[in-house]
């Protein structure tokens, strides 16, 4: 019976030895971030980052549904006159950057990522924000939208739409006041007018907001 006992011991700290192992390996393999689309598409099953800023990305239609992992997508400041609608298909991507590009519209489908949380829209000039407010109201998950460097000087009232919006980023643009249309976004918890024009508030009127301000 002792022998037998052991024997059970041993299999079962071997196997939790294992599955610790097997842990490591999966939260370094996430951690890990590709930076080259032919590196990516080698074992694209394997991709949960993948990093292609500052590149002229070329990627066929059929290749983004390669991806069925990625998590995390960088393609900021890839002078991308349109966004590839196939991106809309990464049904685990949760982070997207698509800052400094020159487009003006989102794809229509982007609510199809239904586990986007942050997305990077900052430097993005041309982006008419007002149009694609109805769009990014339409992500169930998204609560961090980085606004940065957009040249900024008033939000839309439509911004509301922005439900589940926790995190806002409006430094670098050219407000010159809080923009109210911000109390309108009920679960918003922070809001970023750094690098504005914007004069120093009292911590009452700060308090009254309901939420952190970074002036």
């Amino acid at each position: 019976m002792k022998t037998t006992h052991r024997i059970l011991v041993f299999i079962s700290l071997l196997s939790s030895q294992l599955f610790i192992a097997q842990t490591l390996i999966d939260s370094t393999q996430i951690k890990k971030e590709y930076t080259n689309i032919k590196d990516a598409l080698n074992e694209p099953e394997k991709v949960y980052r993948l990093n292609l800023s500052n590149q002229d990305v070329k990627i066929k239609s059929e290749e983004w549904l390669k991806f069925t992992n990625l998590e995390y997508l960088n393609l900021s400041n890839d002078h991308l006159k349109s966004i590839p609608n196939e991106i809309t298909l990464l049904k685990n991507l949760k982070t997207l950057d698509l800052s400094g590009n020159d487009f003006t519209m989102l794809p229509t489908d982007l609510w199809k990522l239904s586990n986007l949380q942050e997305l990077y829209l900052n430097n993005d000039k041309n982006l008419d924000l007002k149009t694609n407010i109805y769009i990014l109201g339409q992500l169930p998950k998204l609560k961090e939208l980085h606004l940065e460097d957009d040249n900024l000087k008033s939000l839309p009232d439509n911004i509301k739409k922005l439900k589940h919006l926790e995190s806002l980023y409006l430094n670098h643009n050219r407000f010159k006041e809080i923009p109210k249309q911000v109390r309108g976004l009920d679960h918003l918890q922070y809001l970023d007018l750094n690098d504005n024009q914007i004069k120093p508030l009292s911590p009452v009127d700060v308090l009254n907001f309901g939420f952190k301000i970074h002036l």
